[in-house]
């Protein structure tokens, strides 16, 4: 008797492994492998490569911007059939890719919210939703026009949850159309400390974007050194380049930001009615450019955004979260990064539904586990919902919940003797329990806790007049703008030169397009 007493004690006083979740902004120290999943395996990589090069070197893109034509076709690009259409030699598209950087740091306005792409340990970050026009007040549940106090309340959020490792600025009312995402940007990056992704809407407007970076990053000279802020440049489906879309590729390598190259073909509208050739739709525009990266702004680290839709052809409606959608997400993920080998980036969260209710949960929980089992970089989409239009703080407390369960799911569990405790299997006693066992002491503290998601029995449900997962993350989402500094993140002279800037941008860019400001 006195020796079981003597070893349950030793079992008990056994040290308890203290262990750091990975989240965002922490790796994950266990060093355990990833799991993936994919429909592509290495043949059908090979197949659609083959078509995404054939169609970038065969037929090729249009590109609208005559600076960068004639770069490209100084570079080797051919002209090709019909005005402005290029195409690019294989071996162009060969040394692109091989010259392009494999990584990237999305840097915050503090160290310890650098991002770093791929991360070491296998996994992913997430960002908010981007473009919304729509905010769901998580006061009253109730809906209106995005405006600048909805991203203020966004970014107060955003800054509370640790899956989210930078933010995206939406579109917003309120303030002159032309200079949206100045206003939008700048009110963004004033509240945050985390990385900022910027969203050009006018080609006019990307210089004061980045000059509102550079004021956020404490000059030219550190924004280069710490990009505080990366940049999104898209295609005109299908295979067409914009002029504005070409300068964010040149501005962008002039400032030493990364880019997110996006494509966001919509099947049976800008691509053939297929998930797989909207996976090589979205392939050809990224692979492409790429290459003007490469030659436009050579050195500029490229990570592929391929946002797949499919049309319903009911209703015409663009779907992100249908299973066309799914299927296409997963494919063009897989080849982009195992295909190509760049650093990936789509949608890995959000909903087609208009609301925060049982089809959003259960659509957006299966978008972030197909799309992180194929292995993306980043995803996307925390918060958003209605196909990327609206944007809800109390989703996106939720989505961060979702986010965290999901990167201890891809984490493979050890088989080894000490993790199946065999030892202690093999001797366990009739009747026996593991409570005490040193394996259950020294581990118990490795089990994931929600933050928001309930683990309760009824009676305490009842007590608590049925609080939900959502009554929490609503709570938790209202105290995060309650915290929120009033003034933001930046210098009372940084506040200035930006606002001085948009008024400036109000001044000559709405002029341009119409001779006078106008408020939408």
């Amino acid at each position: 008797m006195e020796h079981r007493t003597t070893r349950r004690a030793a079992r008990r006083e056994r040290p308890v492994r203290q262990t750091s979740a990975a989240n965002a902004f922490r790796f994950d120290e266990t060093g355990a492998a990833r799991v993936r999943f994919g429909f592509l395996d290495g043949g059908d990589l090979d197949i659609l490569k083959a078509r995404v090069v054939e169609l970038l070197s065969d037929y090729g893109v249009v590109v609208l911007h005559p600076e960068a034509r004639a770069r490209l076709i100084k570079a080797g690009a051919r002209e090709g059939t019909g005005a402005d259409r290029l195409r690019l030699p294989r071996e162009l598209i060969a040394e692109a890719l091989a010259a392009t950087p494999k990584a990237a740091r999305l840097a915050g306005k503090k160290r310890g919210l650098d991002l770093v792409l791929p991360r070491p340990d296998g996994g992913f970050v997430m960002r908010t939703g981007t473009g919304a026009h729509g905010y769901v007040d998580p006061r009253d549940t109730k809906y209106r026009n995005m405006d600048l106090s909805a991203v203020s309340e966004i970014a107060a959020v955003a800054n509370t949850l640790d899956e989210v490792g930078f933010i995206a600025h939406p579109f917003v009312h309120g303030v002159p159309e032309k200079t949206a995402d100045i206003h939008s940007y700048g009110r963004l990056i004033a509240r945050t400390d985390k990385h900022v992704w910027m969203q050009p809407y006018q080609w006019e407007n990307v210089d004061y974007l980045m000059k509102i970076a550079a004021i956020a990053a404490g000059g030219e000279a550190e924004l280069r050194a710490n990009p505080i802020t990366s940049v999104i440049t898209c295609s005109f489906t299908p295979l067409e380049f914009k002029y504005m879309d070409t300068h964010v590729i040149i501005q962008a390598g002039k400032y030493g930001v990364p880019l997110h190259a996006c494509s966001l073909p919509s099947s049976g509208g800008t691509a053939p009615l297929s998930t797989a050739s909207m996976a090589v739709m979205a392939a050809a525009e990224i692979v492409g450019m790429t290459v003007m990266a490469h030659v436009l702004a050579p050195g500029t680290p490229v990570i592929a955004t391929p946002l797949m839709f499919t049309l319903d052809m009911r209703t015409g409606s663009a779907l992100q979260s249908c299973v066309e959608s799914l299927q296409a997400a997963n494919m063009s993920i897989q080849l982009m990064k195992q295909g190509f080998g760049m650093m990936a980036h789509t949608y890995g969260s959000g909903s087609d539904t208009p609301d925060v209710d049982h089809q959003s949960m259960a659509e957006r929980a299966l978008v972030t586990e197909t799309v992180a089992l194929a292995g993306a970089d980043i995803l996307g989409g925390v918060g958003q919902l209605e196909c990327a239009t609206v944007f809800s703080p109390v989703q996106a407390v939720l989505d961060n919940e979702v986010g965290a369960m999901m990167r201890r799911f891809l984490r493979k569990p050890s088989l080894d003797a000490e993790s199946l405790n065999w030892e202690e299997m093999m001797r366990i006693r009739q009747g026996g329990h593991f409570l005490d066992s040193a394996h259950t002491i020294e581990t118990c503290r490795d089990q994931l806790q929600p933050e928001v998601f309930l683990r309760q029995g009824r009676d305490d449900y009842e007590k608590s007049g049925r609080r939900t997962a959502f009554d929490a993350a609503r709570e938790a989402a209202l105290a995060a703008i309650a915290a929120a500094p009033e003034k933001g993140v930046l210098s009372e002279d940084q506040r200035k030169e930006i606002a001085a800037l948009a008024a400036h941008a109000d001044e000559h860019i709405v002029a341009a397009y119409a001779g006078a400001v106008e408020v939408i």
